[in-house]
């Protein structure tokens, strides 16, 4: 028996649910329908999206032959064939899923024929085509994203797909928790509710039922796919931004998620990439949290990562370090280096050793002649503690 999400699978657009970006009057999906024209594409997005259904309801609107494909599992062989019969077609259209997957003598078999329109490609992925899609097959290719579907769209694909179950009953409430879970997944509700459906006591479907079922969201945080990077990259940017609401949530997700290790590289990342000088204290800090967190493993684990993020969302900010060694290195790569002064050589007599000073401090030079009054570091006062280092820092220059 085919499961839910194939037996409803939309065959016209106006039937497909969500992407009214793409989808509608004067779109450019719709538009391309409408003036009997499609070119290669490649469909991008998270899973439950929409995106093989998209590519199907091009080709039953326009009546096109197809053949699919998939990059890891279809060999050479078959490519050929696809090849093969499509000099023998006209507009034929071949759909390709998992398309960032592609190996190098697949796609150099392929682009001659993309080139020439001989075949027309509807690749499909997860991942983002501009990070992960060969640019030889990306530029020759209109790329869309498709984007996760609103709960309320998901309510709605539910509540239409119970005529495929005629003695359901279910609640309000299991329609909105089952849409919720989804996380934005379209498969994901439909195949939630069939199973609901038959595991249920007189095809009664209630919330508890569904929480007994699946009780964790949907969450798209895929290690291959832009979602678990675009997560990652929320987590970091909303400690930095101060926001410890946000910090929370994107830390839940990870905690959901079980990714004990890529929440604990980030953490130590933004100890030192984001708050840096304004609380020196915090690196030692995040360690000890982090040694605790893998010491009691998931649940437990989310007390000290929540304490840690808490304090490091509140805490003052710098990115001094990371700026001043990023305008250093910035001198090697362009070749601004010069030459080590003669009195800092290896056992020069010159050299003035600054324990024998008073205040362990001797005025001497140590940036080669060529950079002499180079600032690589420049203070913030976002903190006492570094407002400090800028007295100091102040004060040596003063006696330089």
């Amino acid at each position: 028996m085919k499961p839910l999400a194939d037996q409803i699978r939309p065959i016209t657009l106006n039937d497909i649910i969500g992407q009214k970006h793409l989808i509608g009057s004067g779109k450019i999906i719709s538009n391309l329908v409408k003036n009997k024209r499609l070119f290669s594409m490649i469909l991008y997005g998270p899973p439950g999206t929409g995106k093989t259904t998209l590519a199907y309801t091009l080709i039953n609107e326009l009546k096109l032959e197809y053949t699919f494909l998939n990059a890891v599992i279809n060999s050479k062989k078959d490519f050929d064939e696809v090849i093969n019969l499509a000099k023998t077609k006209e507009n034929f259209v071949l759909i390709m899923d998992e398309i960032h997957r592609m190996n190098k003598d697949k796609q150099d078999l392929l682009l001659p024929y993309l080139e020439n329109g001989v075949i027309t490609l509807i690749g499909m992925t997860t991942a983002n085509p501009y990070h992960s899609i060969n640019p030889a097959i990306r530029s020759r290719c209109q790329i869309f994203e498709l984007k996760p579907l609103q709960e309320e769209d998901i309510k709605n694909a539910l509540a239409n797909a119970k005529s495929k179950f005629p003695k359901i009953n279910i609640d309000d409430e299991a329609l909105s928790y089952i849409a919720r879970l989804a996380g934005g997944d379209l498969r994901s509700a439909y195949n939630t509710l069939e199973v609901a459906y038959y595991s249920s006591e007189n095809y009664h479907i209630t919330k508890e039922l569904v929480v007994k079922i699946n009780n964790k969201p949907n969450l798209y945080i895929d290690k291959n796919d832009d979602g678990y990077y675009d997560t990652i990259s929320a987590f970091q940017k909303s400690i930095r931004g101060s926001d410890v609401q946000a910090s929370l949530h994107y830390l839940a997700r990870l905690i959901a998620a079980e990714d004990m290790d890529i929440i604990t590289r980030r953490l130590s990342v933004i100890a030192y990439e984001d708050i840096g000088l304004a609380n020196p204290s915090i690196g030692p800090r995040v360690n000890a949290a982090i040694n605790a967190a893998e010491r009691l493993g998931f649940p437990e684990a989310r007390i000290p990562l929540a304490e840690i993020v808490i304090d490091m969302a509140l805490s003052p900010k710098s990115n001094t370090a990371e700026a001043a060694i990023d305008r250093a290195l910035n001198d090697i790569y362009k070749g601004n280096t010069g030459k080590v002064p003669n009195h800092l050589h290896t056992n020069s007599r010159n050299y003035k050793y600054p324990h024998s000073y008073k205040g362990s401090f001797v005025s001497q030079q140590y940036l080669p002649d060529e950079l002499v009054g180079r600032k690589y570091y420049v203070p913030k006062n976002s903190s006492k503690y570094e407002s400090n280092l800028a007295k100091v820092l102040e004060k040596i220059e003063k006696m330089q």
